[in-house]
């Protein structure tokens, strides 16, 4: 059986993604008007499962629904993703609650989310569904009613406001891939203190670092990081290394730069990382960074210099 996950986003739009709940959209379905707002969610999540953009947007307002159309399409999915939790299109499995409210089951080449609606409330042309993760988290999805039937329009106290969900994704999705390059640097940092202790010098290339061949480890290939990272990019970043001195003494010296391969959505902000450990970085416009730029703390937090 494939896990179930939560992705891992902040606050309540980590619960959006978590929470998605793939329904019934089967053939032979009540007309939307005639569906209550949890068969509605139900059906929404399950367009959303399966990655079908014209479908889920006919379960939004009209204002949002305009907009989710003019996306990108790799803006839509990625906000279906997201609420499905499910990165690839998947396959929605639907059944019913001994209470009589859908439960879903979302599930992927690589991965499922199950989603549980527990509780429906409806007061005039607003309702309200409670849905849970296995986790025990839990969420309300509210909806309106218009003339076509109810409508997706908020998550607990966030409105689904498409264009600025979109907006704070990207960002979220761009501090997370400076998060990755960061972690790549200090990998890097770890596998030459490591060459270090093992031979007594500094390797002078990252390619040094390297897969080593079947008949062992040794200073040109010392199996201390991935071909891809060896080769000085991985992740939309480019990575240089550069040695100020490889003696054997206990002083040794160099540099780790990290840059944005693509700069804008795959990463903004270049790195620099020396042989103390202490981490630079800023928004250079794709350009490389160096000991002059600000310092960072371990959340990527501009600090005072110490």
């Amino acid at each position: 059986m494939k896990p179930c996950r939560m992705p891992a986003i902040a606050a309540v739009l980590s619960l959006v993604a978590a929470l998605s709940l793939p329904a019934a959209a089967q053939e032979g379905a009540k007309p939307a008007g005639a569906r209550s707002p949890a068969a509605t969610l139900a059906d929404a999540l399950a367009a959303a499962c399966r990655q079908q953009a014209g479908d889920f947007a006919r379960y939004l307002p009209e204002s949002s629904a305009d907009a989710y159309r003019n996306l990108p399409q790799v803006q839509q999915r990625e906000l279906m993703r997201r609420m499905v939790a499910v990165r690839e299109p998947g396959s929605p499995l639907l059944s019913t609650s001994n209470d009589g409210l859908p439960v879903l089951r979302c599930s992927s080449s690589s991965e499922t989310t199950q989603l549980r609606m527990v509780r429906e409330r409806v007061a005039g042309n607003l309702a309200f569904v409670t849905v849970t993760v296995p986790s025990g988290l839990t969420a309300d999805f509210g909806l309106v009613r218009d003339p076509g039937g109810w409508r997706l329009i908020s998550l607990g106290l966030l409105m689904l406001d498409i264009p600025e969900l979109v907006k704070e994704w990207a960002v979220q999705e761009t501090i997370a891939r400076e998060r990755v390059a960061v972690d790549q640097m200090r990998r890097i940092a770890d596998a030459v203190e490591t060459f270090h202790r093992a031979f007594g010098s500094l390797p002078e290339t990252l390619a040094q670092l390297g897969p080593a061949p079947k008949d062992g480890i040794t200073p040109d290939t010392a199996n201390l990081i991935d071909a891809e990272l060896a080769a000085g990019k991985k992740a939309n970043y480019s990575f240089r290394y550069r040695v100020y001195s490889s003696s054997r003494e206990s002083d040794v010296r160099y540099e780790i730069i990290a840059t944005p391969t693509e700069y804008g959505p795959g990463g903004k902000r270049s790195f620099y990382l020396d042989s103390n450990g202490v981490l630079r970085g800023a928004d250079k416009n794709g350009d490389v960074a160096g000991p002059d730029d600000p310092r960072l703390d371990r959340n990527l937090e501009e600090t005072s210099e110490q």
